[in-house]
């Protein structure tokens, strides 16, 4: 898909990963950016720099997710492209408080799911759209100290299957961002964890990845090639990529 003259809505586009590609959607020619984050100031900011909208939304609540998606389609026109890409980090196991897993579950996947129920059956009867979803890299393999982060991505990366398998026919188009690390917010304060091994991608140079996968329409969008070789390594071989990782664990969080 071509981004040029598109409606295009970005969650989390007060900074990082979002702002980036609020950016880079309009420097490809689209109609309109609609930058909606928490971050009141920082969504507009990033909206004013491009000539966009700034709308003020929490993802982790249903009802925001629905105004913005009605908001945007009467003031402005059909959404073309929805990118549902706010998301948190939570350390720790299986011991994490029960709070931070449902806010972790409520933003990295129930968002996804809430952006599909409100706009799929719009996308679906004006004959197709594009829907977007940042996960990680952490949803295709794990999350070395984080159980919350590992299970919600890959929870995200399961729908995003899930919605081109069962939508593709009916002219929805999936894409499923997988990122390692990346120079943002959430990773400041890691800038060696196991995520960087690779190591650390400015957002600029993800949001670039992003419009070429866009434009071919792919569904799983690794700015990190060597994602896929650890994902061939995985499927060869469960234990001895399992081994792998308990390495890295005893690495990184022993």
């Amino acid at each position: 898909m071509k981004l040029n003259d598109k409606i295009i809505v970005v969650t989390g586009a007060a900074s990082g990963i979002g702002r980036a590609m609020a950016q880079r959607f309009a420097a490809e020619g689209a109609k309109l950016i609609v930058c909606a984050d928490r971050d009141e100031a920082g969504a507009k900011a990033t909206a004013v720099g491009i000539k966009g909208v700034a709308i003020t939304v929490d993802v982790s609540r249903e009802a925001d997710i629905q105004s913005l998606i009605e908001t945007v389609e009467r003031d402005h026109g059909p959404i073309d492209l929805f990118c549902s890409n706010a998301g948190i980090g939570v350390g720790g196991g299986a011991e994490t408080p029960n709070e931070d897993w449902q806010r972790i579950w409520d933003i990295n996947v129930m968002a996804h799911v809430w952006a599909a129920r409100h706009l799929v059956p719009l996308m679906t009867a004006r004959g197709g759209g594009y829907l977007l979803n940042t996960a990680s890299a952490a949803g295709l393999l794990s999350q070395i100290g984080s159980a919350p982060y590992a299970v919600t991505k890959h929870a995200a990366v399961g729908l995003a299957e899930w919605l081109a398998i069962t939508h593709g026919d009916q002219g929805i188009k999936v894409s499923v961002l997988c990122p390692q690390a990346v120079r943002t917010a959430m990773t400041a304060g890691n800038p060696d964890g196991v995520a960087s091994i690779d190591g650390m991608m400015e957002p600029d140079d993800l949001a670039e990845v992003v419009v070429k996968s866009i434009e071919a329409e792919d569904f799983l969008i690794l700015p990190h090639p060597e994602v896929l070789t650890y994902m061939r390594h995985k499927t060869a071989d469960y234990g001895r990529w399992i081994g792998g990782m308990r390495k890295l664990n005893r690495r990184f969080a022993g």
